[in-house]
């Protein structure tokens, strides 16, 4: 999300060449992000690492930086979207494309029809949505039937400390097939422990773009979730991003976790939590003490 904005090239190259090298396979960006220097980052870091057809690349199009609507799911929208993405990414096709949030004003049966004809079009090897809420996802999915247009992933925000809709978005996902993607697994930055005592001015608290975004989980309530995973931490022996992102990737209906690090250094540290399965009794008391956040 950062890249070409607040994470300069030489650092995306640094965190490119860590995945990689453990193994990952999966990138998620968007057509918004740094107002396209996201996508065009990494498909030049694609192609010139020549692992295309090695990666899996998830892009979304609908979001808009406009104050009156914040989505617009048009077929006009989405498909002209589409094509400058993939422009961008320097690729013929995007391996899962998404609808980046639900749009009040576009019909869904229109907004199915542009990802039914990117679908059959080839440009989308697969469809899906984002930030929809249980009965939209119910919605599109059940309309999306019609035209055996599967919607293969809902990629929402899942945390400790977004736990909102969990029940009804995990039923939703496993009935209708589609597997839940997570968005900021470490609670847009919260969950690794570092604004406990402060806000880092390095940090994405810090930042003009992000102060906001990562201040609505400064409260109290949040500040109690946050104790309890760094004191599970402290007790394993790991990093409390390890202890966030293992408890987010065992949960029900979870396909995959978005690892949305600032540098490869973060990054290595998230990507040990690979190695890590919580114990019942830590996953149970991190279940009681988030209920309800």
């Amino acid at each position: 999300m950062t890249w070409g904005r607040d994470t300069d090239e030489y650092e995306a190259r640094d965190q490119f060449d860590v995945f990689l090298e453990a193994g990952g396979t999966l990138f998620d960006t968007a057509d918004v992000y740094g107002s396209g220097a996201a996508e065009e980052l990494l498909g030049r870091l694609v192609a010139e690492h020549q692992v295309r057809d090695d990666v899996v690349i998830v892009t979304k199009a609908g979001g808009r930086r406009s104050a009156d609507r914040r989505f617009d799911a048009s077929r006009r929208h989405l498909l002209r979207a589409l094509d400058s993405s993939l422009e961008r990414l320097q690729t013929d096709f995007v391996d899962l494309w998404l609808v980046h949030g639900w749009d009040d004003i576009t019909p869904v049966e229109e907004t199915l029809d542009a990802l039914a004809l990117a679908h059959s079009t080839g440009r989308a090897r697969y469809v899906g949505v984002s930030n929809y809420r249980p009965w939209q996802l119910a919605r599109a999915a059940t309309l999306a039937e019609r035209q055996r247009l599967p919607l293969v992933a809902n990629e929402i925000e899942y945390s400790l400390l977004a736990r909102r809709d969990e029940a009804d978005a995990v039923a939703a996902a496993e009935a209708l097939g589609s597997g839940l993607i997570a968005w900021s697994p470490v609670g847009r930055g919260v969950l690794t422990g570092k604004y406990r005592h402060g806000t880092p001015a390095d940090s994405r608290g810090a930042s003009p773009h992000l102060g906001g975004f990562v201040g609505e989980y400064l409260t109290a309530p949040h500040r109690r979730v946050v104790d309890a995973v760094c004191t599970a931490a402290e007790g394993l022996g790991v990093a409390p991003v390890e202890v966030a992102v293992s408890w987010v990737r065992d949960r029900p209906a979870v396909s995959s976790v978005l690892l949305g690090s600032r540098t490869a250094a973060q990054l290595r540290g998230a990507l040990r939590a690979e190695a890590l399965t919580l114990p019942p009794e830590i996953r149970e008391a991190l279940d009681e003490v988030s209920a309800g956040v």
